[in-house]
């Protein structure tokens, strides 16, 4: 028996108009990288960047490998030393050879200022900071290394006293080479013993350096003013525009059936040129050519000094980027942290609106959050990196470049050379 009196709502609909928004995306995000970057124009698919010459400077790591379990150092990043950087591979492998394993725990101390450095000290795992007492005895942090990184060179080279302490801030293990494995190796390598002569007569100057220019200066007498003038490199960096591109098919039935009260070619295109911009910055990020994070210089790089970012980690990162530092960009998770850390220790960060977005700033910098920057672990625990940036081409900073067309359909991204364009293809059936 059916007991309905009245029309059902769920009939009813079927005469209603429909209010509907266009296409949603969860992916969208802000993307404040390709906003925040200045553009350049690029009149070819090549962008040079002319530097002053410089000394020869690779990564600052030696790399290590597990062979049996046990840490190895790989034998070509031993050119990481200046003076090894011709050396033959069979030389190098025999003085790899020559490490020997030396675990550690926390908070043993690993070498003592103004004691002899004998030993070439390699962090295969762990971490550990170098401490210097100052002028009136207080304790300072000088630097925090970690996994590949080495100290101390030139102490050990020239057989000096060490310049600082090295206190281990976790359990870990490390590689030693004493230093009478390098003067046996000079003994035999007559080639050897010119580089290590050579970079012993620089008298501290540190691969990475700018070749020097002689000036004089003064008005006493009349002094001999030295000749000199700038070189340059001989092959400067180029980088290569790439592309971010797809076709977007759209058969001309659906437009022309189902092209009201949205266009459904717009919805479509506008859509895709979202996924592509998406693609970009992820590139501009990652890219193991071009991206930002991995073209960051080895002198540049700051290691934390516990698991979650804090303020003095972002301090220390701005000692290095302290000319004009623009933003820090960073993982949402990492920032956070960060805020819940300043929080904790009674210094919140001060809020600052910043391309329509309130964002966290430190020290007058703003941080930008990116869900592209590299992020590895779990939801609770995991590891990050943080980038300060400088930008601007007159401020030897990172920029975007773009073809010096109309943008309507190419849309730019960045200092490394790249753009996307979207093309639409229509087919009759």
């Amino acid at each position: 028996m059916n007991d309905q009196l009245s029309l059902s709502p769920d009939a009813a609909r079927q005469l209603a108009t429909t209010t509907k928004t266009t296409p949603q995306m969860r992916g969208i995000t802000p993307r404040y990288l390709l906003r925040a970057l200045p553009w350049v124009d690029v009149e070819a698919g090549v962008f040079r960047v002319n530097r002053r010459r410089t000394y020869v400077l690779g990564d600052d790591r030696i790399s290590t490998h597990n062979d049996g379990g046990s840490p190895r150092v790989i034998p070509g990043d031993l050119r990481e030393l200046p003076y090894l950087r011709e050396a033959d591979d069979d030389l190098l492998t025999e003085l790899a050879g020559a490490f020997t394993e030396v675990p550690f725990e926390a908070g043993q101390m690993l070498a003592q200022d103004g004691e002899a450095h004998d030993q070439l000290w390699v962090i295969a795992q762990g971490r550990a900071e170098k401490r210097v007492s100052g002028r009136y005895g207080e304790d300072a942090v000088l630097e925090v290394i970690g996994d590949g990184q080495f100290f101390d060179l030139d102490s050990w080279t020239r057989g000096a006293p060490m310049p600082y302490r090295v206190r281990a801030l976790t359990p870990g293990v490390a590689l030693c080479l004493n230093r009478s494995a390098l003067a046996g190796l000079c003994d035999r390598d007559a080639t050897v013993r010119g580089a290590l002569d050579a970079y012993l007569s620089t008298d501290g100057v540190l691969p990475g350096a700018e070749v020097p220019v002689d000036l004089s200066s003064g008005h006493v007498g009349e002094p001999d003013l030295p000749g000199t003038f700038v070189d340059y490199e001989d092959t400067p960096r180029e980088y290569h525009m790439s592309l971010a591109q797809t076709v977007l098919r759209v058969h001309t039935r659906v437009s022309d059936l189902y092209n009201g009260p949205i266009d459904q070619i717009r919805a479509q295109s506008n859509l895709t040129v979202h996924a592509l911009r998406e693609r970009q910055e992820a590139s501009l990020l990652n890219h193991p050519e071009f991206g930002l994070f991995n073209n960051v210089a080895p002198g540049q790089r700051v290691q934390a000094r516990t698991g979650s970012p804090t303020p003095d980690d972002l301090d220390e990162l701005l000692t290095r980027v302290w000319k004009q530092p623009g933003y820090f960009l960073a993982h949402p998770r990492a920032i956070a942290a960060f805020g819940r850390e300043c929080t904790r220790r009674g210094v919140p960060p001060i809020i600052d609106t910043r391309f329509g977005s309130p964002l966290l700033t430190w020290r007058g910098v703003p941080l930008l959050p990116s869900d592209k920057v590299r992020f590895s672990g779990g939801a609770g625990i995991g590891t990050t990196e943080i980038l300060l940036m400088r930008v601007g081409e007159a401020e030897q900073g990172w920029w975007a470049c773009a073809p010096p067309r109309s943008r309507t359909r190419w849309n730019p991204a960045c200092r490394c050379g790249t753009w996307a364009s979207t093309r639409r293809a229509s087919r009759r059936t």
